[in-house]
């Protein structure tokens, strides 16, 4: 059933008035294989992130054998580094292209793109082989990946936004982040079994090409489920309205005359993202080098409260239908300015309990925003300029704060010495996102700016 044309019930027709839309039914089979494309594209994005960034050491051996391994590590990491540089620059080209051409033809042409590149790296030859040329293809395969990775998040949660029933928004876009802990979760446990089965010998010489490689079949089951799906309904509306069916708005348009969306935008990824890669990116690191932690441990750890966030993701979701997304996201805000401290401070003391203690509070704090953002974010944005206006903000919030967390945290250490402040840094950017909650408007149940409302079809689960 076209979830564009569905007619609506006799019992919401009697209620419309002439300024209502008809409300589009949507078709639950479809709205579920929207939700699973949208979400493996995810997982694959960070399928990626953590497989580098658990076998980064071995990659600096093979990829820049300088001889000395802080040299290899920083030149390893300044690779990865270097997607998000280029992160905007993508979401600037896919963003307004979803808003023109539609979200699914964007959102296939990223899955391609990012199976691509992480499939690439698994067949570049060693330094040992090709010399020079080895980095800098290495390189290149970051960049056509961090490229990609700029119209992914922004599409995928506006797919399922566009798709969503109004009063099942939450709960559905809830599944967006639970594809990004198991794509993590994925990554990292593949390259741990690894290193446990194989000699560090076969590892560097051809072990660390295996996870990169698995990525060529996910691509092609995403790719596969994204071209199987119907534009959504809303990109659909807003298409009849225009002209050859292509919405045309000008970039400009996209920043100047969504300002302030976009201002509320920036603030809510800043929390959201210096919170996501301060628990699951920083940490380990933190653990290991800041304060001498087992590294097995470390690792082990977070991977548990990852495994608990994704068991807590979709029914945080569908609080946030309930209850709203704003009381949510302002509790998240909330516990991160009262309890980063105290959670720290458990960290640092060292034992097994009171480090899962401290990682764990973190780790359900941040549920709150993983739960929410996919549905809360496109609410910000009319239809003809949500792709393209999002991709913006998000990836622009990302560059300069998220991927920077670990270096800015880092060098904040090591310039005052104070171990706490990976605390005062949340604290920070809670107060930005408390802000930003407290200007936002209320989403939740409601239809999508520019959209029709949008109600479930029969059997709806």
């Amino acid at each position: 059933m076209s979830t564009a044309s569905v007619v609506a019930p006799a019992s919401l027709m009697k209620t419309r008035t002439a300024k209502t839309p008809d409300p589009t039914v949507t078709d639950p089979a479809l709205v579920r294989r929207a939700v699973k494309a949208a979400a493996l594209g995810n997982a694959m994005e960070w399928f990626d992130f953590g497989v580098y960034s658990y076998i980064a050491v071995t990659l600096g051996k093979v990829f820049f054998p300088s001889g000395n391994p802080t040299a290899q590590l920083l030149s390893t990491f300044g690779a990865f580094a270097a997607a998000f540089l280029v992160r905007p620059l993508g979401g600037m080209v896919f963003g307004p292209l979803g808003d023109r051409v539609g979200r699914q033809k964007v959102l296939a042409v990223t899955m391609i793109m990012m199976a691509a590149g992480t499939f690439a790296i698994g067949l570049i030859p060693s330094y040992a082989t090709i010399g020079v040329g080895a980095p800098v293809l290495l390189l290149a395969a970051r960049l056509v990946q961090g490229f990609s990775t700029g119209g992914e998040y922004a599409g995928a949660s506006t797919f399922i936004a566009e798709y969503a029933p109004d009063k099942r928004r939450g709960f559905l876009g809830s599944w967006l982040e639970f594809g990004t802990l198991a794509g993590y979760i994925g990554g990292a446990g593949l390259v741990t079994i690894m290193t446990a089965l194989l000699s560090a010998d076969d590892l560097t010489s051809w072990g660390w090409r295996i996870p990169f490689l698995v990525a060529g079949p996910m691509g092609i089951i995403g790719l596969y489920l994204r071209l199987r799906l119907e534009e959504t309904p809303a990109f659909a509306a807003e298409a009849e309205k225009a002209e050859n069916n292509r919405p045309k708005t000008p970039l400009r348009e996209m920043v100047t005359g969504q300002w302030r969306a976009l201002l509320l935008c920036v603030g809510l990824v800043l929390i959201f993202n210096v919170t996501d890669y301060m628990l699951l990116s920083y940490m380990p690191s933190y653990l290991t080098g800041q304060l001498h932690y087992d590294e097995t441990h470390g690792l082990l750890v977070v991977l548990g409260v990852m495994a608990v966030m994704m068991i807590a993701q979709p029914f945080v979701g569908a609080l946030t239908d309930r209850v709203g997304r704003r009381p949510v996201i302002a509790t998240g805000c909330a516990g991160f300015l009262l309890l980063s401290v105290p959670a720290l401070l458990l960290i640092r003391q060292g034992s097994l309990l009171a480090v899962a203690l401290g990682m764990g509070a973190l780790g359900m704090l941040l549920v709150c925003f993983t739960a929410s953002m996919p549905s809360a974010l496109p609410a910000l944005f009319p239809t003809k300029v949500r792709y393209g206006s999002l991709s913006i903000g998000f990836n622009v919030s990302v560059s300069l704060f998220g991927g920077t967390t670990p270096l800015v945290v880092t060098a904040l250490i090591g310039a005052t010495g104070n171990m706490m402040m990976p605390a005062y840094y949340m604290m920070a950017a809670a107060v930005i996102g408390g802000f930003a909650v407290w200007r936002m408007a209320e989403s939740a149940g409601r239809p999508l700016p520019g959209s029709a409302p949008s109600v479930a079809g029969r059997h709806a689960e």
